[in-house]
């Protein structure tokens, strides 16, 4: 929607607003088609499928429609012009994003408070004052063109770096050089799910590409994605150029992805069969410094998909990774290429009690970054394992993957500084560096804040599954807030993919604190707090262990007086907006408020879009038998009962959302709103849907939307949770 056509509906609003909410909602018309599937003998019935195809007229028309009810009805709520208000001046804070170091200089994103996106700096040295590099802000009208990734070459004098219009996952590439800010004129197209490796002599790079899209495909926004290769670019080509790396067309599906050591001997291609956490390793000794031998032969490192395998680096000719073969909390190996066997790798830092997340080389030193009970820490041991001590950080919180290209940690071997980022519920990100050599840390930056982080308090508290299992769970509060049984809560949580959720700041999150409500969040089987069988434990057959976690931090935060269910609102993004959507399926009775957003909702479906293929590895598909009946049991459209007693939903999408298309929550919206209503005439609380436009999956949004559309949420959850 136009942004003129929204300020003349919040104008009504303001006009007509009361006057609306006192009437029943009517909903906009969704004719349902006589449109049935038939899986292995089971008639399933898909009555809103023409939804899928966003650009179609009657897609379009039903999308207006559906912003012109909610958009409206959510300004008029009474709670908005408040939460509004103080969401733009906790968002209004200086802020910083983890920074790179290449060859003396520091590399990082800073926004002053409320730019649509941050800009990137260069620091040419420890002293040295800070200078514009690159404001994604100028690359567009309306602040929708984000930096999502960036690379400074190996001696910093130039800058490869990818951008993304509208929230898209496709991304352009270009180079830039460090010294004017001036690009080169390389621009790759095509480019989505990619690194950015660039070979020693700093002539060019590795990345990962799709094929160009057919004649006359139009729009490519939505295209099934298939056949991703690894190209490599050199400076001045034309891509057309760009010899190819490694493809392998008996296998569309797989995913590439390469790496360079830091000594530009090897390059390390991470061969993935979906978005799981098993990978195949294949390396190419490019012969270090001098130019790259690209035709050097692969070798096949790891040719099974039996574990997941991430890169620290290499000491010479051995190759160091961490690794969850027969040690599913992880553990680092050493692998000879010369002798490429499991029975030959060595342990160097074996399985310890607490998850391995990550590691990589700064210094003379591995830095293991850890989870335990959800919550970071990180290790320092030598390169043949030796413990050194424990990097002590700043109270109980993580060390995200927030920064741009989802950097943990930063750091190289053979300088000395470490550089990682720190928050908490109450502490926004703030970078820190640590000198490895005088065992000191300091933030990079200091985050000034316009609220005190003293006045509010975390407790990590522990709740138990259907089936008995521990299930952690983060509960945070003002000071002062009383355990009555009537708190406005929120509960979030994602549940997937080896996504671990752990302590991080959120304005939304503390704006809904500032204000009496308690913030929980519940870190569930399907993601990595505990290692692979954590993981695995939420996965394909496994999935309702997820949905059972949920229900009982639901369930613990009502019996131990924080809530109640009349004051019990639940949230969740992604495989998150699937876990909302199956949860007020299964236990509507315990929920005021949901807020589902960009939410895998048609399981049956899902595999036939964009990314979703690669999504089998947790979810399976319904092209078999038994991934059918798992799947059809929890799906969230196809598990709406009519005359059921949901609680109010407000389902948040995007148009030009590419990675879980719109389709999915246009589906489940009008199926909800018809199974809550009498012909259109609601009869029940109020489903909305809020379809914001010319944006995506969430990166990148601009602030000024990210303010609009978290005002809505939390003015439509405290409204019905009050």
């Amino acid at each position: 929607m136009r942004n003129g056509s929204r300020v003349l509906l919040l104008v009504l609003a303001m006009l007509f607003g009361v006057k609306a909410r006192a009437e029943p909602l009517r909903y906009p018309d969704a004719p349902r088609s006589e449109l049935v599937d038939d899986y292995f003998g089971t008639k399933v019935a898909d009555p809103y499928r023409w939804l899928e195809d966003v650009d179609a007229p009657q897609t379009r028309a039903w999308v207006a429609a559906e912003n012109a009810l909610s958009l409206p009805y959510l300004a008029a709520l009474p709670e908005r012009t408040g939460l509004h208000k103080r969401l733009e001046q906790l968002w209004n804070y200086e802020r910083f994003d983890l920074p790179q170091k290449r060859a003396g200089k520091y590399f990082f994103g800073r926004n002053d408070g409320l730019q649509n996106q941050s800009v990137l700096y260069v620091q040419d040295s420890a002293d040295a004052r800070p200078r514009l590099l690159l404001d994604p802000n100028l690359l567009s009208d309306d602040g929708t063109v984000a930096l999502t990734d960036y690379q400074p070459s190996p001696d910093g004098s130039l800058l490869a770096y990818a951008t993304a219009a509208a929230g898209s996952d496709w991304n352009v590439l270009r180079v830039r050089r460090v010294a004017d800010g001036v690009d080169t004129g390389d621009v790759l197209t095509r480019v989505k799910f990619s690194g950015i490796a660039w070979t020693r002599d700093g002539k060019g790079f590795f990345y990962s590409r799709y094929p160009a899209a057919p004649p006359g495909d139009g729009d490519a926004t939505f295209d099934a994605l298939a056949n991703q290769k690894l190209f490599y670019h050199r400076l001045g080509d034309a891509q057309a150029d760009d010899p190819l790396i490694a493809e392998m067309p008996t296998q569309p599906r797989w995913l590439w992805a390469g790496e360079v050591t830091d000594d530009g001997r090897y390059l390390v291609v991470s061969v993935s069969p979906d978005s799981g956490e098993q990978n195949a390793v294949w390396i190419k000794d490019l012969g270090g410094a001098e130019t790259p031998k690209l035709d050097a032969p692969f070798i096949k490192l790891i040719d099974n998909f039996n574990a997941d395998y991430q890169l620290l680096g290499n000491r010479g000719s051995t190759l160091y990774f961490r690794t969850n073969l027969d040690a599913e909390r992880g553990r680092i190996v050493a692998i000879d290429p010369a002798k490429p066997q499991p029975a030959n790798w060595r342990t160097v830092v074996g399985q310890q009690p607490d998850t391995l997340q990550s590691a990589l080389f700064a210094g003379d030193e591995i830095i293991a970054l850890t989870m335990h009970d959800a919550t970071s820490r990180l290790q320092r041991y030598t390169p043949d394992g030796k413990p050194l001590g424990e990097i002590v950080l700043p109270g109980t919180g993580s060390i995200p993957d927030l920064s741009v290209g989802g950097v943990q940690l930063s750091g190289h071997a053979g300088d000395p500084e470490l550089f990682y980022g720190y928050t908490s519920f109450n502490q926004p990100l703030t970078p820190y560096v640590y000198t490895l050599d005088k065992s000191s840390a300091r933030p990079f930056r200091t985050v000034t804040l316009s609220f005190d982080p003293d006045d509010y308090v975390t407790e990590a508290v522990f709740c138990r599954s259907k089936d008995g299992t521990r299930i952690p769970l983060f509960i945070s509060y003002r000071k002062g807030t009383k355990r009555n049984g009537s708190n406005p809560t929120m509960l979030h949580a994602y549940g997937g993919f080896n996504i671990a959720k752990m302590p991080e700041f959120s304005v939304p999150a503390l704006a809904w604190m500032e204000g009496g409500g308690v913030y929980a969040q519940a870190s569930l089987r399907g993601g990595s707090e505990y290692g692979r069988l954590w993981h695995e434990a939420g996965t394909l057959t496994r999935k309702q262990n997820v949905f059972d976690d949920f229900t009982a931090a639901a369930q613990y935060l009502i019996r131990e007086q924080w809530t109640a269910p009349a004051h019990l609102a639940i949230r969740g993004r992604s495989n998150g907006g699937l876990l909302i959507g199956a949860e007020i399926n299964q236990h509507p009775e315990l929920f005021a408020a949901a807020l589902p957003a960009v939410g895998v909702m048609d399981m049956l479906r899902y595999q036939k879009f964009t990314i979703g293929s690669s999504w089998a590895g947790d979810y399976g598909t319904s092209d078999s038998a038994s991934g059918f009946r798992t799947l059809y049991a929890y799906s969230p459209y196809h598990n709406i009962r009519p005359g059921t007693a949901y609680p109010a939903v407000l389902v948040t999408t995007a148009d030009h959302d590419d990675r879980v298309v719109p389709g999915h929550s246009f589906k489940y919206a009008a199926a909800l709103q018809a199974a809550t209503s009498s012909d259109g005439v609601a009869t029940g609380k109020p489903v909305l849907i809020r379809i914001d436009a010319n944006a995506g999956h969430g990166g990148g949004k601009p602030i000024g939307k990210l303010i609009d559309e978290e005002a809505d949420k939390l003015a439509f959850a405290l409204h019905f949770t009050r």
